[in-house]
């Protein structure tokens, strides 16, 4: 059976038992999680169903915005053969200095000089961090270590090494150059983090650097352009972003 799901008057999308994959443009600041339980939320009240499947397939940090697939029902035996599609950002990373996490959950530290790269020597930096390589995962991740998320090692200052990870960058453009922001496409495999590239990239060219801005446009032929836009309906119902979270994820 099918069930139309309206979120507001011109924005709805079909859930149907026999498995659906929602294209979700998922709001700044509110976790991958929060929005599969906002969705399962309005699916339990518009439907009346209390048991169905419902799952994302690919994390989204909550300070990035950008496409999000849910698989529902059936379609959920498809989240592991989307993960593995390659996924293509867009963004922009600020050089000349760094933050713990390397984007802005904490706060700036560590200015450097940054005046005397030119484009030229930014570009040869990206080409050096594209291809097959092996990256260590941010210290602020959900890597597991002994059992536990690196994160929770790293919010109580405690340092870890985390293993490097296999990752594929099949293409690193800058679309815009104005330091200290250089604006950037990326498409990549499965696993790789952008904020780690950020941190790459600053430690390569010797001047630190972070990720500001992060969005997601396709995953494998997915496109942000086709998925639903919920952030007006997410605000009008509960905030800009959960309250629980919401100081966390404020951005300077």
């Amino acid at each position: 059976m099918d069930y139309p799901i309206v979120f507001h008057p011109d924005t709805y999308c079909v859930f149907s038992e026999e498995g659906s994959v929602w294209l979700v443009d998922k709001p700044l600041r509110w976790t991958s999680f929060d929005v599969v339980n906002k969705l399962k939320f309005e699916i339990r009240r518009q439907t009346g169903l209390k048991k169905f499947k419902i799952g994302h397939a690919g994390t989204l940090d909550p300070l990035a915005d950008g496409l999000l697939v849910v698989c529902l029902g059936k379609a959920t035996k498809r989240i592991e053969e989307i993960q593995s599609l390659p996924k293509t950002y867009e963004g922009v990373f600020v050089l000349g200095a760094t933050t713990l996490s390397y984007d802005l959950e904490h706060p700036v530290i560590n200015p450097k000089p940054y005046s005397h790269l030119d484009e030229a020597a930014v570009r040869e930096a990206c080409a050096r961090l594209s291809g097959p390589q092996l990256q260590v995962p941010p210290s602020f991740s959900a890597v597991k270590k002994d059992g536990k998320s690196a994160f929770q090692y790293a919010r109580k200052g405690e340092e870890v090494a985390l293993q490097p990870k296999p990752v594929t960058v099949y293409a690193f453009e800058i679309t815009r150059f104005d330091l200290p922001e250089v604006a950037f496409s990326i498409q990549c495999s499965k696993g790789t983090y952008i904020r780690a590239i950020a941190r790459d990239l600053g430690e390569m060219l010797g001047c630190g650097a972070y990720l500001k801005r992060l969005r997601r446009v396709r995953i494998g032929a997915y496109s942000v352009d086709d998925a639903l836009p919920l952030a007006p309906y997410f605000e009008a119902s509960s905030g800009s972003a959960p309250p629980h979270r919401k100081k966390r994820f404020d951005l300077p």
